[in-house]
């Protein structure tokens, strides 16, 4: 017979298990609550973000616990290290050599492609022997069936009205640069009509001092301002910094310097007048005044900061500034100018070119507003830093 009393016992400890584990499912929640409202306070958040930053990349202690003879050996296999970048940079420099000996051999093809799109010279039966998306489509169907989406009229067709005769390809520079988005987000309204007159954007390359590349844009004679011509000088270096050698990944842009627009009378798109309103502070009396700032616009590219002999006194907006226009110039010689057709039609963009935050415009524009009305507010700024706060723009040449 069971004893009463080690029962009741064991009833208690039960009883005692169940009230300790339910104690602990409430700690669990607790903690969980207490834990999901800390994630929301942006300052909690700030900090644990910073506490992460400072540990990637930290050393674990392992090396400074090594022993002499492998230091050593370590110090040994850094200046190995230290040979290699200066032979990389050599590697580099010859690249170089070589990509401006190709640059004149491609030269009669980038001028062929101007008088294309400029209705100079139209092409021959033999040039425009490439095969259309549609083409490409049929080309595995029998003939017979090819003949027969040919001949055979289709339903609801409209007969298309006699083509207008459209001289060379027009829009080219504008449509392809508002296919590019780091370019389509410096293009407003106000510069399209201007950008219409743009012919031909080459590249010219300096092989030595200093080494660097120059953008050329090509305008017809239009109602804006007088140049023909527009060019921004970009310098780079090749050489592995004394300071931080290992740093070094190949040649980079170091310095840019744009152009003087001569623009024609009451036809700046870089400078807009803004009127506001002045309180005087005993009198009480209110005047306006008209002030003259910066306007967002493309042409703002030709204008770009000048950068100090000493690099280390830049300040940050400059160096956001440099490095988002840096990205650009380097865009522009790498791709856009050697595969402008590809950008035009758009098959050299990637998906992520169209992708999209959701809530992000409407906010922005609120805040674009609030900013337009600051004389100090420079927009060629803003939207650089908005730019490097997304994604650190990649200024190297590879």
């Amino acid at each position: 017979m069971a004893d009463p009393e080690k029962s009741l016992e064991t009833v208690e400890n039960v009883e005692e298990v169940e009230e300790m584990e339910e104690e602990e499912d409430e700690g669990r929640k607790n903690i969980s609550i207490l834990t999901s409202e800390m994630m929301k306070n942006p300052q909690v958040l700030a900090d644990l973000q910073s506490r992460l930053g400072s540990m990637v990349g930290s050393p674990s202690g392992y090396i400074e616990s090594l022993p002499k003879s492998v230091k050593r050996r370590i110090r040994a296999l850094k200046k190995l290290q230290l040979e290699c970048t200066r032979l990389e940079a050599k590697f580099y420099e010859e690249v170089h050599v070589l990509e401006c000996k190709y640059s004149g051999l491609y030269t009669p093809y980038l001028e062929k492609r101007n008088e294309f799109v400029n209705g100079k010279v139209e092409p021959i039966d033999e040039e425009c022997d490439f095969p259309s998306d549609s083409e490409k489509d049929n080309d595995d169907l029998p003939e017979e069936l090819k003949k027969k989406i040919n001949l055979e009229p289709k339903e609801n067709e409209v007969k298309s009205e006699p083509e207008k005769d459209v001289k060379g390809i027009p829009d080219f520079w504008l449509t392809t640069f508002k296919n590019v988005e780091i370019i389509a987000e410096m293009i407003q309204e106000h510069d399209e009509p201007i950008l219409k007159n743009l012919t031909d954007v080459k590249v010219k390359l300096s092989q030595s001092n200093p080494m660097g590349f120059t953008l050329e844009f090509y305008f017809k004679p239009n109602e804006y301002f007088y140049n023909s011509v527009l060019t921004k000088e970009y310098e780079m270096r090749c050489v592995p910094e004394d300071d931080d050698p290992f740093s070094f990944e190949g040649p980079e842009i170091i310095k840019c310097k744009g152009c003087t627009i001569d623009w024609k009378k009451g036809k700046n798109v870089t400078m807009k007048s803004i009127k506001k309103k002045q309180k005087h502070k005993s009198r009480g009396s209110v005047r306006t005044v008209t002030k003259t700032v910066q306007n967002d616009s493309f042409f703002n590219f030709f204008n770009p900061p000048i950068v100090p002999a000493d690099e280390e006194q830049i300040d940050e907006d400059t160096q956001v500034l440099l490095a988002a226009d840096f990205e650009i110039g380097h865009f522009i010689r790498e791709r856009i100018v050697p595969k402008g057709v590809l950008y035009f039609t758009g098959e050299a963009l990637q998906d992520g070119d169209f992708e999209e935050e959701e809530g992000e415009e409407e906010e922005d524009e609120e805040k674009d507003d609030d900013d337009e009305d600051d004389p100090d507010y420079n927009p060629q700024t803003d939207r650089a830093s908005k730019r490097h706060q997304e994604q650190p723009p990649e200024c190297k040449q590879q």
